[in-house]
């Protein structure tokens, strides 16, 4: 089937580009621009415009800085090349595009190498508040801007350093049970500390008050105001022995959030990480959310022996 045939149109859950992809077995892909609509780029220049205001009131100023470094066009869809452009020189980091979901460990392993595993498909028109999978709105303009930024981007990559190392820690573990048992157990507070921060975290502001990093929060319009300014929502200071035990819902606005200092300070809770990694700390957290499915397990034990 050629490209033609497939039709012109990247919406998600409705583009015969990505399903010809998934039934080939394709998970790393080209983005198609051409295959975008004029509805699909519609969608994309009502998200930025209605989203601005916020990120300037709410976003954190690194974010900021990021977005003028990409010089993202608010009317037109990015092309990951163009975005990868700029990226390089300042953190060597680069967008890579993917046909879907990315198994847990080669996730991490992408941010090891400094790719950022890129959704290409866009939301559709009548859905613009809430998908409950990523979009190429939520991981361009809610994720890369921050991986211009040289300590975040270090930060990412580290993240996929500590994955790597809670794989191998495990190898010589020589029950199978048990070594399944503690895979999943830190996959869960690697996922619980990736939400609490990469997605949804929160940082303290110079002049008072909170500011967003987390791209969970920076890429939904309505859920930035709730974050910051909802009295129904928790925040904290952050806590790695909270975070790593805390369970967490994505099909809701967050009740509960944490709150850095500084992207500094999240360099060394991504350390602390790391160190309770090689002590074990996080071979038995709490049970609960995330539920662990067998791929993303799966690609943690083979990972180690790759």
């Amino acid at each position: 089937m050629t490209t033609q045939q497939l039709g012109h149109d990247l919406t998600t859950t409705r583009a015969p580009f990505i399903e010809e992809a998934r039934n080939r077995g394709n998970l790393f892909i080209r983005q198609p621009y051409e295959l975008y609509s004029e509805t699909n780029q519609e969608t994309w220049r009502r998200l930025y415009a209605r989203i601005l205001p916020r990120w300037r009131k709410h976003a954190n100023a690194r974010f900021l800085e990021g977005l003028e470094r990409l010089s993202l066009n608010p009317r037109r869809i990015p092309r990951l090349e163009d975005i990868n452009r700029f990226l390089a020189p300042l953190t060597g980091f680069k967008a890579r595009a993917v046909s879907g979901y990315v198994p847990s460990y080669l996730f991490f392993d992408c941010l090891r190498r400094r790719e950022f595993p890129t959704t290409i498909t866009i939301r559709p028109a009548e859905n613009l508040d809430y998908l409950p999978e990523p979009d190429i709105f939520h991981d361009l303009a809610g994720h890369v801007p921050m991986h211009t930024d040289p300590v975040f981007a270090d930060v990412l990559a580290r993240i996929g350093e500590v994955a790597h190392g809670a794989a191998l820690s495990v190898l010589e573990v020589p029950d199978l049970a048990e070594r399944t048992r503690r895979m999943e157990s830190m996959i869960k507070a690697m996922a619980r500390f990736f939400w609490f921060t990469i997605e949804f975290g929160l940082m303290r502001a110079p002049q008072g008050g909170v500011r967003v990093y987390g791209s969970g929060l920076l890429s939904s319009r309505d859920e930035i105001v709730h974050a910051v300014g909802s009295r129904d929502v928790q925040r904290h200071p952050f806590q790695m022995e909270w975070v790593v035990n805390q369970y967490f819902e994505i099909d809701h606005f967050q009740p509960l959030l944490f709150v850095i200092d500084s992207f500094e300070h999240l360099q060394r809770e991504v350390d602390r990480l790391e160190r309770w990694v090689r002590r074990g700390k996080l071979s038995n957290v709490s049970p609960g959310e995330p539920e662990i499915n067998e791929t993303d397990l799966q690609s943690f034990l083979e990972g180690a022996r790759g």
